[in-house]
């Protein structure tokens, strides 16, 4: 409930003439005003939170969202959910973000519905994990989607997946008088029909960095159309005609176009024709026949448009209504990035009534969530928060960072981690969470994560971090689902924690496929791992992977030929210590056959006689002196 509503009974009869003044210049409608000044209020708390210190300002900005959302208007009560969840300069408190983000779901705010969706789906910041719910905030998202991207007001830009540690996409934004731009529409206007197709589909749909301009973007599709005669533009103009979307329509000139278009083999003008014969002339025998015809062309906008036809039981030759069929082509519209088909498979999850789309929540939720992450009102704020972070304005970079990240959307996750990496004062000074623990673990949660956010927990596992302890077999996890993925790196953090004389599970090797035959030994694992490394290396020159490789053979020729000298020297000593041993046992045996005792000699004493000691001279010389053996040291 708001704690301070404005225009208490008491006020409207001391100021009953501002109040009127108040409502006189919004809409007639006492709510459509009261959402007005709500809207009014959200702008001017903005604005302070996007000066250069806008976060030093938080004091003043969160009782002007507290009076926006009061009035109704809820991306101010999202804003406030995000700063109590994360507490961003304020002090962190769960609930009471959780309480603005249902007032905020309440009010259909999109990215409030999306952070209850992402968190019910989750099953973080304390909320239940509950997929049946997260699916009703998903699916509520979006089914507006499509609708949103048609509307050519509001605030909205495409979604891109821009990294920020990709230097070279981030070189390529641009604003209205960048030199990409100016490029573009100088190539454009000496009649480049590339320059003039990629022009008009920035200003249409605001990529790029580009604000959305739908009436400059049908100003360069005509000039296109009408000069160049490229299909592509050609095409994009006859839709443009078709549905009248900044432009007054034109069904005749849409027609000859498309028909064009078709004419030039472009399977999206095929199948634009078939839209036409079945929206305007009713007649289902000629869309079928175009739509068939798309769809063996490879596209998806066609496999949805038969599966539509099938669903309504219009289909040619075809008696009533076939789900099954229909199921089918939505699921191959689906797969071709189509977003009504991938809305129709999402619901099937979550029935089940189909035999082919057996009941499964959380497949019904990633496909409603993937939709919904195409809003162009979560586009506006995540390009919003890419141009604050290459003006080099970090406070409004680090606000809409959270904003987006909250969501869910993974991209806008590891961007953030990216930030607060960059700069660790920033995070440590306004953030009541580890932002880079916390961003990269939700991130490597998503089904298209990244590699590198799996290196980074993989690192953050192995080196421990204030809230948790070194864990390896986290951090062995994570190195290999980036290694799956084919990043190299992962190949070789694995590689280098054997070295370390860290086990590497048999489950994991398998994971990663590798002959079950060398998992006892470790120097094979290493060999695997390093040659796969290395295999899936961009590099051209010697990289990290050819240099480890190259070394652990290295040592393993120079560990052989060092045992086989070792093994030659031993052996040469032994057999020499038996030669000698068995000599001397010889001579020992010869020099006591030599010694006799006279024979006949009477008893009593007797005179000494002289008489010759028989002792070989060999004996002397051998006896006294050790045998002589070559035993050399071995050489390192």
């Amino acid at each position: 409930m708001c704690r301070a509503f404005p225009w208490e009974r008491e006020w409207r009869a001391q100021h009953a003439s501002l109040l009127q003044a108040l409502l006189e210049t919004g809409p007639r409608h006492p709510n459509e005003s009261l959402l007005e000044i709500g809207g009014l209020i959200f702008e001017k708390a903005v604005k302070r939170l996007s000066s250069v210190d806008g976060l030093h300002q938080m004091s003043s900005v969160v009782p002007l969202l507290m009076d926006s959302s009061c009035c109704g208007y809820h991306k101010a009560s999202y804003y406030l959910a995000v700063f109590y969840e994360t507490g961003l300069n304020v002090p962190r408190d769960q609930l009471q973000g959780m309480l603005y983000s249902l007032v905020g779901g309440q009010g259909s705010e999109r990215l409030s519905a999306m952070n209850l969706g992402y968190k019910h789906f989750q099953g973080v910041d304390n909320y239940p994990l509950d997929w049946e719910l997260s699916y009703a905030y998903y699916s509520n998202i979006a089914t507006k989607t499509p609708l949103d991207q048609h509307t050519l007001q509001g605030d909205q830009a495409y979604v891109e997946t821009i990294r920020l540690k990709d230097d070279e996409v981030l070189k390529v934004q641009t604003k209205e008088d960048g030199d990409v731009f100016m490029w573009l529409k100088h190539e454009a206007t000496r009649g480049n029909a590339a320059a003039q197709q990629r022009l008009a589909q920035m200003l249409f749909w605001g990529q790029q960095g580009v604000a959305k301009n739908p009436e400059a973007a049908i100003e360069w599709y005509a000039k296109g159309a009408l000069e160049t005669e490229d299909p592509a533009l050609i095409y994009d103009y006859a839709i443009v005609l078709f549905k009248g979307q900044g432009v007054k329509k034109n069904r005749r000139l849409a027609l000859e176009l498309m028909k064009k278009a078709a004419s030039k083999g472009l399977h999206q003008a095929v199948n634009g024709l078939g839209w036409y014969y079945h929206k305007f002339k009713k007649n289902y025998a000629k869309a079928a026949k175009y739509w068939l015809k798309a769809e063996e062309m490879g596209n998806p906008d066609a496999s949805y448009n038969l599966g539509v036809l099938y669903l309504d039981g219009v289909f040619p030759g075809v008696p009533g209504r076939n789900q099954t069929l229909a199921g089918e082509y939505f699921h191959k519209a689906a797969q071709g990035g189509h977003i009504e088909g991938t809305l129709w498979c999402s619901l099937y999850y979550i029935t089940g009534n189909l035999a082919t789309f057996p009941r499964d929540p959380e497949k019904a939720v990633v496909w409603a969530k993937h939709i919904a992450e195409k809003n162009g009102y979560l586009g506006h704020v995540i390009r919003k928060g890419l141009n604050a972070y290459l003006e080099g304005s970090w406070h409004e970079a680090l606000l809409y960072y959270v904003l987006a990240a909250e969501t869910g959307i993974e991209v806008s996750q590891t961007n953030l981690a990216h930030i607060c990496e960059e700069r660790p004062d920033l995070a440590e000074t306004y953030l009541g969470v580890n932002c880079v623990w916390r961003y990269y673990n939700f991130s490597v949660f998503q089904i298209d994560a990244p590699s590198f956010a799996y290196l980074k927990m993989g690192d953050l596992y192995y080196y421990g971090h204030p809230n948790q302890s070194q864990d390896l077999e986290l951090s062995v996890q994570m190195y290999a689902q980036a290694a799956l993925d084919g990043d190299s790196q992962g190949f070789f953090n694995l590689a280098l924690l054997i070295e370390e004389g860290a086990l590497i599970p048999h489950h994991i090797l398998d994971f990663l496929e590798i002959d079950p035959t060398v998992h006892l030994n470790n120097i094979s694992i290493l060999q695997e791992l390093y040659e796969r490394c290395w295999s899936h290396s961009s590099e051209e020159s010697l990289s990290p992977c050819a240099l480890a490789w190259l070394y652990l053979h290295v040592r393993l020729i120079w560990g052989a030929v060092l045992h086989s000298a070792l093994t030659y020297f031993l052996g040469t000593f032994l057999l020499s210590v038996l030669i000698a041993w068995t000599l001397q046992y010889f001579q020992s045996i010869s020099a006591n056959g030599f010694n006799l005792t006279p024979a006949g000699a009477s008893p009593g004493p007797t005179a000494p006689t002289a008489s010759p000691a028989v002792t070989p001279a060999a004996d002397a010389s051998a006896q006294d002196q050790p045998p002589v053996t070559s035993n050399p040291e071995p050489r390192g």
